[in-house]
């Protein structure tokens, strides 16, 4: 039988492997789509959200410890989310979006914006968000596709540090 000390050593093993797999998956994904920045936007169990991972091109785009919640994002977009939604902004100086959403994302120097859930067990844990902020972007079908099936494989790593 383990002792307490070595199941919290195997444990916390589990968990930096998981951050290194995380790390890996996001940075992969954000060089397949060629953007600026992509973050692991990780709920709690009250529904507040943090940037807890990021890829980026330029260290200068980082927003881990700085970026705070978006004040435009209440439940009814959380359950949009749950609900499988997926926002695709190619440029947001001309989409139709909420003034505080624009101008947080302005904070952010983002000017498109993809935006896809990571569910587990049908319920909202995160969101997957890749950022272009040198220019617009029309976001393809296989933009979207490739961010789903990394959801996907986010919501796995999920599930496990979970349990």
């Amino acid at each position: 039988m383990k002792s307490s000390v070595a199941l919290t050593f195997d444990r916390l093993r589990l968990y930096l492997a998981e951050d290194d797999l995380t790390q890996a998956i996001l940075d992969e994904l954000r060089q397949t789509l060629t953007v600026d920045r992509v973050v692991l936007y990780s709920f709690n169990s009250e529904r507040i959200g943090q940037v807890t991972f990021e890829s980026l091109s330029d260290r200068k785009l980082s927003i881990l410890i700085s970026s705070g919640a978006d004040e435009c994002f209440n439940s009814e977009y959380s359950q949009l989310y749950e609900n499988g939604r997926i926002r695709a902004i190619a440029d947001i100086e001309s989409e139709p979006i909420e003034s505080c959403h624009r101008d947080f994302l302005r904070e952010l120097q983002v000017k498109a914006n993809l935006v896809v859930p990571i569910l587990s067990d049908l319920k909202l844990w995160g969101l997957l968000v890749a950022h272009h902020c040198q220019s617009t972007f029309d976001w393809s079908a296989n933009d979207i596709l490739a961010m789903q099936a990394t959801a996907s494989n986010l919501s796995i790593v999920g599930d496990r540090l979970d349990s």
